[in-house]
């Protein structure tokens, strides 16, 4: 019983490592806030439904961002041997592997495994007729596996991990909620949708950064846009991606503006302009200060989306 119990205990503790539920949750549940809390407040919409639904997604992101994601990403990464040489601060993977916690072997079965258990699940939810709930789930298989797997591995290609793999999945879920109450898609939501995305995409260019050199050693190179522009331009311009994003994310308060949504669009130009303002001054050869910087971006997207939930 005691062993039972230990196992248990261990088992418990590896997944909520490779999930990292304090930063996973906290986004997360953010990006659903700022696609819901309109909702919240519609007098169509149950409460029910309302929540409902918002746990379901929440659910979905701790399974799929928090445990397939990681497990797959830790998995590929390991075996590329990127993980061995990152700085390891917020960057570098659960670290799972590293510690001795798991195996590689029962690491990738696990993720494998999970796949097809929320594959199975997809199925189920279609002969049910739960087909919202259903797309939404395969989207996010699709991000999980598409990013990190082989033959795909979009992660190791510029461009491709952020657009194939991080948006459509990131995007989905701060649409989510409103297409599944409602069957439509509001201006608003896909507004909101799309500059949480978006964030998303730039400070995950910023969080490679620390990884650039790691990166370049591993084999196959994972030639990440943030490889890619370092290895064209020089080191100084591994912060060109985020940058880009970041310029995009503040180009798209006109968007808002032209919605009458003044309020959230100068949430968007304070966001952008600090978030550009803290990678201009980061030492790309420092990655303690691009992790410093990192977090203060992590801070700024929980607000940003909360802000254009309640400014809608």
């Amino acid at each position: 019983m005691r062993s039972s119990a230990s196992s248990a205990a261990a088992v418990l503790r590896n997944g909520l490592i490779l999930m990292r539920p304090a930063a996973v949750g906290a986004s997360s549940f953010v990006i659903i806030f700022s696609g819901m809390y309109p909702l919240f407040l519609d007098p169509a919409v149950p409460a029910g439904r309302a929540w409902t639904a918002a746990v379901l997604l929440l659910a979905g992101c701790l399974l799929i961002h928090g445990l397939l994601t990681h497990a797959l990403n830790d998995y590929t990464d390991y075996r590329s041997g990127t993980d061995e040489r990152s700085p390891a601060l917020l960057s570098g993977g659960s670290r799972i592997i590293q510690n001795g916690r798991m195996t590689p072997e029962a690491l990738g079965r696990f993720g494998y495994g999970l796949t097809a258990a929320l594959l199975a699940c997809a199925v189920l939810l279609i002969l049910l007729g739960q087909t919202r709930l259903a797309a939404l789930l395969l989207i996010g298989i699709w991000g999980a596996v598409s990013y990190s797997a082989p033959p795909l591995r979009l992660a190791y290609i510029p461009l491709a991990g952020e657009w194939l793999s991080t948006f459509p999945s990131t995007f989905a879920l701060g649409l989510g909620g409103v297409w599944l109450l409602t069957g439509s898609l509001p201006e608003w939501a896909v507004q909101n949708a799309w500059i949480n995305a978006m964030y998303c995409i730039a400070w995950v260019m910023v969080h490679h950064i620390p990884d650039l050199e790691a990166d370049r050693q591993a084999s196959p190179v994972k030639r990440t846009s943030v490889v890619w522009a370092a290895d064209r331009f020089g080191i100084a311009f591994a912060r060109l991606p985020a940058a880009a994003y970041f310029a995009v994310i503040g180009l798209s308060s006109i968007w808002f503006a032209g919605s009458d949504r003044w309020i959230a669009a100068g949430g968007i130009v304070a966001a952008a302009a600090l978030s550009i303002f803290w990678l201009a001054k980061a030492d790309m050869r420092d990655a303690a200060g691009v992790t410093a910087c990192e977090k203060k971006m992590l801070l700024t997207a929980i607000l940003l989306a909360v802000w254009l939930g309640i400014f809608y």
